[in-house]
């Protein structure tokens, strides 16, 4: 199966790509992860990390059910892509692709979720259940995070103030 969520951010690709490739610390950028947590790093370069997230259930009460998966990890720069393939738990096998790339006024965010589970109907179940829910969340908050940065009256790459005012 094949899911595939997009979303326009007001910002440039490569700020989006860099607030998104650092996984180990969507945790703190991501309201509704609750862990982000390096396993290992391998000879390539590549990580292995450890996700939990929470799956609004009932919204208003703020209740929700924990996912958790495992998946090996890398960013390929040149192309302004994230990589993820669930190595366990019950989505293993799940290969994810980012893809940010240009496109008025800022950039187009793609996430694509390839998935051929072990049982029939699965993917779809988790796809409708599970993995929309969260990646799109995912991309939203991005989506607002990448905007506020990229509207900052400040320098994102060195922290240091603006010496121009944005307003004059």
């Amino acid at each position: 199966m094949l899911s595939s969520l997009s979303i326009e951010v007001g910002a440039p690709p490569e700020l989006v790509f860099r607030l998104a490739r650092d996984v180990e610390q969507w945790a703190l950028l991501l309201p509704h992860y609750r862990r982000s947590r390096l396993v290992r790093e391998e000879g390539d370069g590549r990580l292995v990390v450890d996700f939990i997230a929470r799956r609004p259930l009932v919204g208003v009460l703020g209740l929700g059910l924990p996912v958790a998966w495992r998946a090996r990890t890398w960013s390929e720069p040149e192309a302004l892509r994230l990589r993820f393939i669930h190595v366990a738990g019950v989505t293993r096998g799940m290969d994810v692709t980012w893809r940010i790339e240009p496109a008025a006024p800022g950039s187009r965010v793609t996430i694509e979720h390839i998935f051929r589970p072990y049982m029939p109907g699965l993917a779809a179940f988790i796809d409708r259940f599970f993995t929309r829910p969260i990646a799109g969340r995912t991309l939203a908050t991005f989506k607002s995070l990448a905007e506020t940065l990229a509207g900052a009256p400040f320098a994102v790459e060195s922290g240091e103030p603006s010496t121009t005012n944005p307003r004059s």
